[in-house]
Parts: C-alpha cells; structure tokens; sequence
C-alpha cells in the first residue's frame, strides 16, 4: 500500500501503517505542538553523497570489513546516521574521524563540505 498524503493548514502528512505522521517541520495552528521530522540517511549513502568514501559500494564493503565506527561503535552499512553523529573511518595507513552536521540525500561536489566536520 502506497503512502497517502494529506495537506491541512499547508501542514503535509503521510500515513504509514495506519498512524498520521508529519512530514517536515510542521507547527500545530494553535501553536501547541511542532513535529520535527527525522533527519537520518544510511551510513553507506552519507559516506558517498558527503564525497568521503568516493563510492557507495566501497562504503559498504568498508562497514563490512568493521572500518567505519559511528560515535565508538563499529557500524554496518545500513545504520541511520543523524546531525551530532561522530563516525571514524579507518582505510590503511590513512584515518579520519568527522562529526555529521547535515543531512542531504544529493549534494553537489562544492556544497560536499557542509555535510560534516573534519574532528
């Protein structure tokens, strides 16, 4: 079954498994309520799409080989990644560690850099 999206008070909702939920960051009319919404991307993709790993497939084998941890701990490909993450990847002699500060299903190659910070 395909998600279904409903637009109210230019709020935008999606319905997944029976249960609304926001899409985006939406503000009740009232005011009483602000539904933020998830911003996480698959380890692999982010390591592609920020230009760390050059491809995505590389990414994966590297998750697999137990080189890239996530705030300490090793990570497989598919683990979500968020804004505040700290992820470490170990290639041969050559080790970097960044801190996620965005998260961007496509980037251009100069805007790349906006994605993380170099710790």
């Amino acid at each position: 079954m395909g998600a279904s999206v409903w637009n109210i008070t230019e709020a935008s909702f999606t319905l997944c498994d029976s249960d609304w939920k926001p899409v985006g960051n939406i503000k009740c009319p009232d005011g009483s309520h602000v539904w933020k919404s998830e911003e996480k991307l698959r380890l692999d993709k982010f390591l592609k799409v920020s230009r760390i790993i050059k491809r995505r497939t590389v990414a994966n084998e590297a998750c697999d080989a137990g080189r890239i941890t996530v705030n300490g701990k090793v990570a497989k490909a598919s683990l979500s990644v968020k804004p505040g993450d700290i992820i470490a990847v170990d290639m041969g002699p050559k080790s970097v560690s960044v801190e996620v500060l965005k998260i961007a299903e496509t980037t251009k190659k100069d805007e790349a850099a906006e994605l993380f910070k170099v710790i």
